[in-house]
C-alpha cells in the first residue's frame, strides 16, 4: 500500500475514472479534477426536454473484459447495464449477418454460409479472406489500409459488412483506416472466445453505467472529486509534482489529447507534439421520436451512401429508454458536419422513412442532433500515438494512446487502469520520496 502517497487524476472521462479507482484501490490518496460540470467525458448523458439522451450511441461487446470487471467492482452487473445479444448486423427486412452461438470460428463460418442474400461467390470470398487473416495471425504490414487488406472480398460483402463494420469500429473510412488495428478488432471481437462477439447494448443512460457508480465509489473510498476545475499548470515539486500549486506524488493526465498536450508541453515537448499531431473524426447522433414505434430489433443496420448518412439505428424504447425514441448514428461524419445541421436532419429523416416506413406508427419528431466533432482519433496506418509515460511519475491515460485498439470504451478503461497502477507502482520504486 502507498499510505500517505497522493495521486492527481486530471480528467473525469472513462479513462480518468478507471485510473482514479485503480489508484485508490492501490492505496493512494486520490484527487480527480474535471473541467466539466459532470463526469463521463465523451460517454455521458444529457437531459433534453425531460428525456435522458446519451451524447453518442456507445455499445460494448462481450470481449470488453476490463470494462465489465470494473463495473462489477463498482456494484453494477452486466444485466443491469447492458442487453446482451448475439451479433446481428441485420436490416429492417431481417437481412444481414447473424452469428449463432458456439465456438467462434464455427459460428463465423455458419453465420456467413447462412447469409440469405449473399451469393456463394460472395460468401466464399469472405471465408477465404478470413482464413488468410487467421493463417497470418491477424497481423499485416503496418502501412496497409482496410481497403487494401480486403480487396479480394467481393463488392457486395464490402458494401454490406466490411465498410459499416470498419466505420463503426474505427470511425474511419476503409480507404484510410489501419488494416492492422482492424484485424486486431476482428480477432478479439469475433474469434477470441465464446461470447466475445456478443453485442452489449446499454440499458441505462451512459452516465449511470460508469460515471455515477465510480463517483459514488470514489466518494465512499475517501477520494476527492473536483468538478468545474480546469487545471491550468503542472510543475515539478519538492516531492513530485504540483497541480495548480497543490503537491502530489504522481499525476495521471486523462484529459483529451489537445488538453493533455497543453498541460505537458513545457514538461515533454516530444510527447505533446505527438498528441497535438493526432487528427480526430466526428460522430453525429440524430434523435427522433415516433410515438408507438417499435423496431424489429433494438439495433438495426442501415444502408449508408452519399444521401443516406446513418449506418445504424437504435430503438431506445427497447433498451429501457423513452418509448418511441430512435437514435440514428452517423460515423465518419465529416461530410455531414460540414453541412448545415438541417441538411443532416433532413437526410436522416428521409432515410428513416425509406428504411423503416412499415414500422413507423406516427410522424418522426425531432428531439436532438448531437455532434461530437472530436469523437475518436482517425485510426490511420502507421499512426504515431503518444505513450503512456510522459515523465517520471507523470502518466497519461486515454483511448488515443499507443496501443492495439481504436477509440473504444474498453480502450479507455484499460488505459486508465494501466496508468493508475503505474502511478502507484512508481511510488514504490527505489529513490521514490
Amino acid at each position: 500500500m502507498t499510505a500517505g502517497r497522493t495521486v492527481a487524476v486530471i480528467g473525469g472521462g472513462w479513462a480518468g475514472l478507471a485510473a482514479a479507482v485503480e489508484a485508490r484501490r492501490g492505496g493512494a490518496d486520490v484527487t480527480l479534477f474535471e473541467m466539466a460540470p459532470q463526469l463521463g467525458g465523451r460517454a455521458r448523458d444529457v437531459v433534453v426536454d425531460g428525456i435522458a439522451l446519451d451524447n453518442g450511441q456507445h455499445i460494448a461487446i462481450g470481449a470488453y473484459s476490463a470494462t465489465l470487471t470494473l463495473l462489477r467492482d463498482l456494484g453494477i452487473t452486466e444485466e443491469q447495464a447492458f442487453l446482451r445479444m448475439p451479433l446481428r448486423l441485420i436490416d429492417a427486412n431481417g437481412q444481414g449477418l447473424v452469428l449463432p452461438s458456439g465456438p467462434p470460428w464455427l459460428a463465423f463460418v455458419r453465420g456467413v454460409l447462412s447469409h440469405s442474400s449473399w451469393s456463394w461467390a460472395d460468401k466464399l470470398s469472405l471465408l477465404r479472406a478470413a482464413a488468410g487473416w487467421l493463417a497470418g495471425g491477424f497481423r499485416c504490414a503496418e502501412h496497409l489500409t482496410v481497403a487494401v487488406l480486403t480487396r479480394s472480398v467481393r463488392a457486395r460483402v464490402q458494401r454490406e459488412l466490411i465498410e459499416p463494420l470498419c466505420v463503426a469500429a474505427l470511425n474511419t473510412d476503409v480507404g484510410a483506416a489501419s488494416a492492422r488495428v482492424f484485424l486486431r478488432v476482428l480477432r478479439d471481437a469475433l474469434f477470441s472466445g465464446p461470447g466475445a462477439s456478443d453485442l452489449l447494448l446499454p440499458r441505462l443512460a451512459l452516465g449511470r453505467i460508469l460515471p455515477a457508480p465510480a463517483e459514488r465509489w470514489l466518494d465512499q473510498a475517501g477520494a476527492i472529486v473536483r468538478l468545474r476545475h480546469r487545471v491550468q499548470e503542472l510543475k515539478p515539486g519538492k516531492r513530485g509534482w504540483t497541480v495548480d500549486g497543490a503537491a502530489f506524488d504522481a499525476i495521471v493526465v486523462a484529459a483529451t489529447a489537445s488538453e493533455s498536450a497543453r498541460l505537458v508541453g513545457a514538461i515533454s515537448s516530444s510527447w505533446a507534439a505527438k498528441a497535438s499531431a493526432m487528427s480526430f473524426a466526428p460522430i453525429v447522433t440524430v434523435y427522433l421520436r415516433s410515438s408507438g414505434t417499435v423496431l424489429p430489433q433494438p439495433m438495426l443496420a442501415l444502408a449508408a451512401d452519399e444521401s443516406h448518412p446513418a449506418q445504424f439505428v437504435f430503438d431506445r424504447g427497447q433498451l429501457g429508454g423513452t418509448e418511441g425514441l430512435i437514435a440514428f448514428v452517423i460515423s465518419g461524419a465529416e461530410k455531414w458536419v460540414d453541412l448545415e445541421s438541417d441538411a443532416t436532419l433532413a437526410a436522416t429523416r428521409q432515410q428513416a422513412e425509406a428504411a423503416l416506413g412499415p414500422f413507423l406508427k406516427g410522424p418522426l419528431d425531432v428531439v436532438k442532433v448531437v455532434t461530437e466533432k472530436r469523437a475518436t482519433f482517425r485510426c490511420t496506418p502507421a499512426l504515431a500515438r503518444p505513450p503512456m509515460e510522459i515523465a517520471d511519475r507523470l502518466w497519461a491515460a486515454g483511448d488515443y494512446l499507443d496501443g492495439p485498439y481504436p477509440s473504444t470504451l474498453e480502450g479507455a478503461v484499460r488505459s486508465g487502469i494501466a496508468a493508475g497502477r503505474a502511478a502507484c507502482r512508481s511510488m514504490h520504486e527505489p529513490g521514490s520520496k
